[in-house]
């Protein structure tokens, strides 16, 4: 397998903004940019609650990571950054739902403001899957 870097796209995810890639693949890593709750069908930020956002910000993901030749099940670390305290367990009701054991290995931070007024991003590291089975 190369070590080359490669910018991955996924049409299933929203469109990246000029300063950054969904991802990048390199070797047998996927290193994926925070995404946040935007749904690509529309191009707009979702309105509803924490657990909406993150449902569609893990979708989102798992169409890059398959563009990757990987899957949420390959995903190693998760960064997680919050606006509120009190989204929190909202939030990881609706994160264990994607992820099964073992769990990735996982940060989560709060902060004062995202991308879009957003209240949640969400970024990862996966391998890449068995290339005779892709």
């Amino acid at each position: 397998m190369s070590d080359t870097r490669t910018a991955i796209l996924s049409s299933k995810a929203p469109s990246p903004p000029s300063f950054l890639s969904q991802a990048i693949r390199d070797g047998n890593l996927v290193f994926c940019s925070g995404q946040i709750g935007v749904d690509p069908s529309i191009g707009a930020l979702l309105s509803g609650t924490v657990q909406d956002r993150t449902r569609q910000i893990l979708k989102n993901l798992s169409a890059v990571l398959e563009s990757a030749g990987s899957s949420l099940d390959l995903v190693n670390k998760v960064n997680i950054f919050l606006v509120e305290r009190s989204d929190f367990t909202p939030m990881n009701e609706v994160y264990e739902s994607f992820f099964k054991d073992p769990k990735p290995a996982r940060t989560c931070v709060f902060v004062k403001a995202l991308p879009l007024g957003t209240d949640v991003e969400i970024e990862c590291v996966a391998k890449v899957g068995d290339q005779s089975k892709l």
